[in-house]
């Protein structure tokens, strides 16, 4: 059985912060900002907007996308590190309000590459024929874990949510090779710090083990798929750092218009970031029906995911 996705969408919230925002409250600077990340502003979600609001609304562009009723949703999995509470999980309370009455629902915990593990968890269910349609969401509110007088991790952030809707697809598309992968070991480069309960990132660390694995796990999939770097059409990575994502593009060999770059408006959504360039790029017609792409990420964990895709329904 051929899985693939039926539907997208995505919410980002209204309130833009820039970058000349960001020099009135931390030692920092446009031009620093600009070169060493490729960000140039990013979205902030007001106090009275959690993360379960944002992957309510992206959750319902998706199945609407798919044309579908929120009762065709057999499970809903929510990639997140930043839940409204412990527990409901936020899958659970977006199943509510949803009205997804006939959908089992459960969170994913695997940081900015939570998408990437939630999508190839539905393929599984979808090939066993456990399930038929199975929501994915990866969202986080990041701004309510960011100590915003660190000016090495304040500047990389924003708040957002994506969806997809994953069922049967035509013969020869959708997902047709992953990749999924951890190293608990570099754990401690990249974590929420319990006593503070910020994010701490030792930057150095977590940038040498990006720029190494997102090229490589790139590389796997499309060569895991039967086919070479050129056959590529558009690669969509986790918008962390400009100079990551360039890691991989160059790596692949596909020029520059071949790679979705939000990170300019948006900064580092985390488990959002992936399908938020995922359904923008196909709004704006950057991604056509029969295109093979890549999507490839890396976060905390320290996990890394990668997904060779034949898109189309």
């Amino acid at each position: 059985m051929d899985v693939g996705v039926l539907g997208i969408g995505h919410y980002v919230p209204e309130k833009v912060v820039t970058n000349q925002d960001l020099e009135k409250i931390v030692d920092t600077n446009d031009e620093w900002i600009r070169s060493r990340t490729g960000i140039e502003e990013r979205r902030i979600a007001e106090d009275d907007i959690d993360t379960s609001d944002m992957a309510l609304l992206a959750a319902k562009n998706a199945i609407e996308d798919a044309e579908l009723e929120p009762e065709d949703i057999d499970l809903i999995l929510v990639a997140t590190v930043t839940s409204d509470t412990p527990f409901p999980s936020v899958a659970c309370m977006i199943q509510d309000r949803l009205g997804a009455t006939n959908a089992a629902a459960m969170d994913i915990s695997a940081a900015c590459t939570g998408f990437m593990y939630g999508m190839v968890t539905a393929k599984q269910f979808i090939e066993t024929k456990t399930y038929k349609k199975v929501l994915v969401v990866g969202v986080d509110k990041l701004s309510k874990i960011t100590n915003w007088s660190d000016r090495s991790t304040c500047v990389l952030f924003g708040d957002g949510a994506g969806a997809a809707v994953l069922g049967q697809v035509s013969e020869g598309k959708g997902i047709l090779s992953f990749e999924l992968g951890s190293n608990g070991a570099g754990g401690n480069d990249l974590y929420l710090d319990k006593e503070t309960g910020h994010i701490f990132m030792n930057g150095r660390e977590v940038f040498k083990f990006a720029v190494r694995q997102m090229p490589e796990s790139s590389v796997n999939v499309i060569k895991a798929a039967g086919y070479k770097e050129e056959d590529v059409d558009y690669l969509i990575p986790h918008q962390a750092n400009i100079r990551i994502m360039e890691a991989a593009r160059q790596r692949l060999g596909i020029s520059n218009d071949k790679m979705a770059k939000t990170i300019k408006k948006y900064g580092n959504n985390s488990a959002a970031s992936i399908p938020i360039a995922l359904s923008e790029s196909v709004r704006d017609g950057k991604i056509k029906d029969n295109d093979l792409i890549v999507l490839v990420g890396f976060g905390g964990g320290l996990t890394w995911g990668a997904l060779a895709i034949r898109w189309g329904r």
